[in-house]
């Protein structure tokens, strides 16, 4: 990078404490060598204790919220302080301000790079209004940006067949979740993991695993919506199903699912997923639902359930499944840091 300032906008902060951008931005400094001439904004309403520096890059606060009704304004405003104290490239997480992005291509030459996300208008959780703004952002974004970075190649293929435009595909890192040796156990559960929204596929995975006797630890935070009360109320009372409570700590993630069956992932929705990507480094057979994003993930290699019928009968067939080694193979070819950090490093020079 040479001294000059990348500056990384659209994320919560850091250090992380919420989702998928936020891990990236946390591996991205850990592999960069040049982390004195980043620049993250962060919002101050999610952190008490503002540190100045975080890895040796710099700390922004702007005093708002980084998601819901704020999440726009709050993009708005860490990009124009971004231009306004001399960035020499901006990186752009999801699409929230992308509706400024014509204002900094007429009065700055900063280099944009976005990261779309997974086509966030398409998600069931938005009402009409706000899915027409955000395909109205995608495309201001796709439009404005220097480069548009796919974190799937299906949604690389959506943006050239939408937008005749062409895009960097790059994922994201999984060996992070890998954080001492691996050891293979099976102590006799399926796992799932994930935000209990309707789009995960969540009821049709509860409703397969309540037909069977087959144990399913399933993390996820049950309590946020009306959507996730629902599902813990009408399933808990199961033997075999497990509702448990989100879980942050990397090192008791590790050790569940090391020790897990076999893993299941409902989403449907959002590209490439970074849990899967995770999982994929365990060397455990993976049972995803089928859809264009998750076959781009596995290369086609895993197992694919469309309903809760196909996915009872690959519960049953748990111990003939074998996808696991090609999980593992595919994920240290693609889905390393080292590499993920390189992809968006030379993106920069």
């Amino acid at each position: 990078m040479n001294n000059k300032i990348l500056a990384i906008v659209g994320i919560v902060g850091v250090p992380a404490c919420y989702g998928g951008f936020e891990t990236l931005v946390e591996n991205l400094l850990d592999e960069n060598e040049t982390k004195e001439n980043i620049r993250i904004y962060c919002s101050s309403k999610s952190y008490s204790g503002q540190l100045k520096k975080h890895k040796n890059a710099n700390l922004v606060y702007i005093p708002l919220n980084a998601n819901g009704a704020q999440s726009i304004p709050y993009d708005i405003w860490s990009l124009c302080h971004a231009v306004y104290k001399g960035a020499d490239s901006i990186l752009l997480l999801g699409v929230s301000g992308a509706i400024f992005l014509p204002f900094i291509k007429l009065f700055s030459k900063v280099k944009v790079v976005t990261n779309i996300d997974g086509l966030e208008w398409k998600r069931a959780k938005w009402v009409f209004l706000i899915k027409i703004f955000l395909k109205f952002s995608e495309n201001l974004a796709v439009k404005y940006s220097d480069v548009v970075v796919a974190d799937n190649a299906a949604i690389s293929d959506y943006i050239k067949n939408e937008y005749g435009c062409d895009s960097e595909v790059i994922a994201y890192g999984g060996d992070h979740a890998v954080t001492n040796n691996l050891t293979l156990f099976d102590e006799g559960y399926a796992l799932a993991l994930c935000r209990i929204e309707p789009e995960n596929n969540v009821e049709l995975i509860l409703e397969a695993f309540s037909q069977t006797d087959k144990k399913i630890m399933f993390i996820g935070n049950w309590d946020n919506s009306e959507f996730g009360c629902a599902m813990k109320s009408k399933y808990q009372s199961f033997d075999n199903i497990d509702i448990i409570n989100p879980i942050y700590d990397i090192e008791t993630l590790f050790n569940i699912r090391q020790k897990c069956s076999f893993y299941v992932h409902g989403h449907s929705a959002g590209g490439t997923n970074p849990s899967l990507v995770e999982m994929m480094h365990f060397n455990k057979n993976i049972l995803a639902f089928d859809c264009n994003y998750n076959r781009a993930s596995t290369e086609n290699k895993a197992d694919y359930f469309k309903d809760s019928s196909g996915l009872r009968l690959l519960i049953q067939e748990q111990y003939s499944l074998n996808n696991a080694s090609d999980m593992l193979e595919i994920a240290k070819r693609l889905y390393t840091w080292e590499i993920v950090s390189k992809q968006y490093f030379s993106l920069f020079k």
